[in-house]
């Protein structure tokens, strides 16, 4: 059931309202009049029955995943954290101070789950209207990255071991007496991989390992005849990945890395420091002036850079309500020059009946493309997108849009202060401007 709207009208004379208690001048408190609030509640209206307990206001929900995603804070830390920000209560929604939390730190994650890809999306087009114009830019930048998931680094010793430990617990839970555990030999297969670096003992290590797989193997196949109809039928789904992990190869395609994020895939993006990456691609596009992000898409699957630019277009276009005419990308995306409308742009040799004043234009535009790295370096280290914590691929895409929205806003914030700046040193005669000697 959706929440009761809550009145701003000042309650008492003695007691002012928190809009007139807070500085007017502060740039969050500017943003939260810049957000039509009111376009969230209408478009969530529909993921709400007209029963039942009611519902946490959508201005508060949403408000705290943009906070929790702008400070680079987790669901429990962002909750807490409200309770001791009037500015931030005032942003959600808030009449007057609050002291109790404004709801459970599971509240967001079901949120998520309601608002979906859809509702996230639209969170991301109101972070780029609030720009107005410079949204609308007719050029964009376009790379990718990775989004690491949270997971440990992939060893089939990890596998093995956790697909024993998951068969052990599915074993308690249904009430199956196995024909053996294998806890004591599964403690010595353990102890025996501290050996793997060295050269004596790394072939008693690699026999170890063969033995887990071995244990693993025996295992599912045990519950496998076990089980009844009922539960093998509940249980199908991880059996058959615990059988897909233990029967890949070390060339295969699609493998589990994984068990409780199966869909990730490993990436190399040729980083010095970081051979393979363990996640899910993702695109981002750029303005090419304004450096305004309009456009995040998680990609599925392990492609070629070059075959991701049909979906990033697309849900641009989506976004801001036009085509880009023109899109720069890097070498990595070669061989793809147009897109529907959108003219891709590739570096290389320039054409031998090419005016030198294109080409200092050329130049100039491939030099602006460049800023779409440090872009995306603040998008994971100060925006929540160097690990993923969301669960499943939809939770890729939750956070890499929210990601975006934040940077956006984020930067809607600086223009704020830096406008009011230089207004202030406007205001300041030449006499009493300080002297830079």
């Amino acid at each position: 059931m959706k929440a009761k709207k809550k009145s701003a009208q000042q309650k008492s004379f003695l007691l002012p309202t928190l809009a007139e208690q807070l500085d007017a001048r502060r740039p969050i408190y500017r943003l939260a009049g810049k957000i039509p609030w009111g376009d969230f509640e209408e478009e969530f209206g529909a993921f709400y029955s007209e029963e039942g307990r009611p519902a946490k206001p959508v201005r508060l929900m949403v408000g705290l995943l943009i906070l929790k995603q702008l400070h680079d804070l987790g669901d429990e830390t962002v909750v807490e954290a409200w309770r001791e920000n009037p500015y931030w209560q005032y942003f959600c929604g808030e009449v007057e101070m609050q002291w109790g939390a404004p709801c459970e730190p599971s509240d967001l994650v079901h949120f998520r789950h309601r608002i979906g890809e859809i509702g996230v999306q639209m969170i991301l087009a109101v972070s780029i209207s609030v720009h107005g114009p410079k949204g609308g830019e007719k050029e964009v930048v376009i790379d990718s990255t990775v989004q690491e998931k949270n997971v440990t680094y992939p060893t089939d010793t990890k596998l093995y071991r956790k697909i024993i430990a998951r068969c052990w617990k599915l074993a308690d839970r249904e009430q199956i007496r196995l024909r053996r555990r294998y806890g004591k030999e599964v403690r010595k297969c353990l102890l025996a991989q501290r050996g793997r670096g060295h050269w004596r003992t790394v072939k008693q290590a690699q026999r170890a390992t063969r033995k887990l797989k071995t244990i693993a193997g025996r295992l599912v196949r045990e519950l496998g005849r076990k089980l009844g109809v009922e539960a093998l039928e509940k249980h199908q789904d991880d059996l058959q990945l615990y059988r897909r992990a233990l029967a890949q190869k070390r060339n295969d395609h699609d493998k589990i890395y994984s068990l409780h994020e199966p869909h990730i895939y490993c990436v190399a993006k040729g980083k010095e420091h970081k051979k393979y990456e363990f996640g899910t691609k993702a695109s981002v596009a750029l303005t090419k002036t304004g450096g305004i992000i309009v456009g995040a898409v998680a990609h599925a699957e392990n492609l070629y850079d070059g075959h991701t630019l049909p979906e990033v277009l697309q849900q641009t276009e989506a976004l801001t309500g036009a085509v880009p005419t023109v899109a720069i990308v890097d070498r990595g995306y070669r061989g793809t020059r147009r897109i529907g409308e959108t003219e891709i742009l590739v570096p290389g040799p320039k054409p031998k009946d090419q005016t030198p004043h294109h080409t200092r234009l050329m130049r100039q535009r491939f030099r602006r493309s460049c800023a779409i790295e440090p872009v995306i370096g603040h998008l994971k280290s100060d925006y929540r997108l160097a690990r993923n914590y969301l669960k499943g691929f939809t939770g890729d895409t939750l956070n890499l849009l929210l990601a975006a929205a934040a940077w956006n806003f984020k930067k809607w914030l600086n223009l704020a202060v830096s406008f009011y700046l230089n207004f202030l040193r406007g205001l300041l005669s030449p006499s009493l401007r300080p002297s830079p000697f």
